[in-house]
């Protein structure tokens, strides 16, 4: 029993852990996205920047077969230890790439376990309002502790496999609920209208698409890390049968309504079937703080020096500190929704798309290096120069795009969301109830 729930290394647990990682809390931001973005937009970008994920995420997974094939020639072993994407850059470019891959992932991480906790106080605020945002952000804070007591990330197994469950109802709860209800009295979609909600808005969808940064930690847990690139290809494509139909449906019944509100669980009526949903994603939204920490875990234990002890009670105890600055970063800024465009345009930028597409360029970039190489061109591909081309355009795209307009629209909607709500704000976008408005009532919701 211990074998089947615990220790997961096939196929199938990393398609669940990667659809599962990648779909999280974002999934009730994606209509608010829409109502910045427009249905053409939203659906485009979101097929754009999935197909980008599963190239970037093939560029991740080349490299780390190179990495540890060339390592295990030399007579490395890994029977205790975790191999990380900084360990794949400094074994394959040198120091440089290492402190750059470090602190951007390690960033990123952090974020996002600290976007997730900002989403369970978000939604557990739905059901019970006697507290507000910021002292149920306490609650789960604390709670977020019990996952220094995972292993790896092959001991998420019954975990991974649950969250799919919990979230692919969600989003199929928001379509049909969405569509149940109706639109709301003169409903408006407006959008694009405006530069910075649509760049916003973008960015949001980016880094919906950029939750492989965990990818080489799930690989490795994996019993044949190679077939990773086809996992992540068949994760994405369900994920898009689970955001697109939500996305539209909800942001067709809500629409400009949604611009205020960037939990759409918020704005749907209250009855069993919503409270459901929200119970299933605050446990799911637990697990995914799990799958963010788990890394960092991995880093503060090689720094102290006590990764490759058996010991895990010893393990468990030394890294309580990496969660600490989840719990105040949560704390200090609960924009459930913009908090995402920020994390996209400063972080998933680099971390998903730019240093994996040019590390492998410059792993690669002499004849030796390409006709040694251990993962070879797809057979989709003719050369390695159209790899070369597919790079350079992600790494320019990404830059133009994703940093400049993205980091521009992202930073003025944050800047705005502390001038009108303040740092460590009690309760961002809080209407008068925890259920939400229905008819009439959804136009007087406002902010506290």
């Amino acid at each position: 029993m211990k074998r089947l729930l615990w220790h997961g290394g096939s196929v199938y647990d990393a398609w669940f852990s990667a659809a599962s990682n990648q779909v999280a809390q974002v999934l009730l931001t994606l209509p608010y996205s829409f109502s910045q973005l427009g249905y053409p937009s939203g659906i485009v970008f979101q097929l754009f920047y999935g197909v980008l994920g599963c190239w970037s995420c093939y560029m991740i997974t080349s490299l780390y077969a190179e990495y540890r094939t060339r390592k295990e020639r030399e007579g490395v072993l890994f029977k205790n230890h975790v191999i990380q994407w900084f360990e794949v850059l400094d074994g394959l470019l040198g120091p440089y790439w290492k402190a750059a891959g470090l602190t951007f992932n390690c960033t990123f991480l952090l974020f996002g376990a600290v976007i997730q906790l900002i989403a369970c106080a978000s939604n557990i605020f739905l059901l019970n309002d006697h507290l507000d945002k910021r002292e149920w952000t306490y609650i789960f804070g604390a709670c977020c502790m019990v996952t220094v007591l995972v292993p790896s990330f092959r001991n998420y197994r019954l975990w991974s496999f649950f969250g799919l469950i919990m979230i692919s109802y969600t989003a199929w709860y928001m379509t049909i609920a969405a569509l149940v209800h109706g639109q709301i009295p003169n409903v408006v979609h407006s959008a694009p209208n405006a530069k910075v909600p649509y760049f916003t808005g973008a960015t949001n969808i980016l880094y919906t698409f950029g939750g492989h940064a965990v990818t080489v930690e799930i690989m490795h847990a994996m019993w044949k890390p190679v077939k990773f690139k086809y996992v992540y290809v068949f994760a994405t494509l369900y994920v898009f049968t689970l955001t697109i139909p939500s996305a539209i449906a909800v942001y067709w019944a809500f629409g400009d309504l949604l611009l205020t509100n960037a939990n759409a669980l918020a704005l749907l009526p209250r009855s069993g079937a919503r409270d459901l949903a929200v119970v299933l994603m605050l446990i799911h939204q637990f697990i995914t703080v799990g799958f963010a920490v788990t890394p960092l875990y991995f880093v503060w234990e090689k720094l102290i020096g006590i990764h490759t002890t058996k010991n895990m009670l010893l393990r468990a105890v030394c890294r309580m500190p990496v969660i600490l600055p989840v719990w105040f970063f949560a704390i200090a800024f609960p924009f459930f929704g913009p908090i995402n465009s920020m994390v996209g345009a400063m972080l998933v930028t680099f971390t998903v798309y730019i240093i994996p597409c040019a590390a492998h360029m410059s792993v690669f970039r002499t004849a030796k290096a390409r006709q040694n190489a251990v993962v070879r061109p797809p057979f989709f591909m003719s050369s390695w120069a159209a790899i070369y081309l597919i790079n350079i355009f992600i790494v320019i795209w990404t830059m133009v795009i994703g940093i400049g307009w993205g980091g521009w629209a992202s930073i003025t909607t944050f800047k705005h969301e502390i001038k009108t709500f303040g740092v460590f704000a009690p309760c961002y976008q809080c209407p008068r109830t925890a259920a939400a408005p229905t008819g009439s009532a959804l136009n007087s919701t406002h902010h506290n």
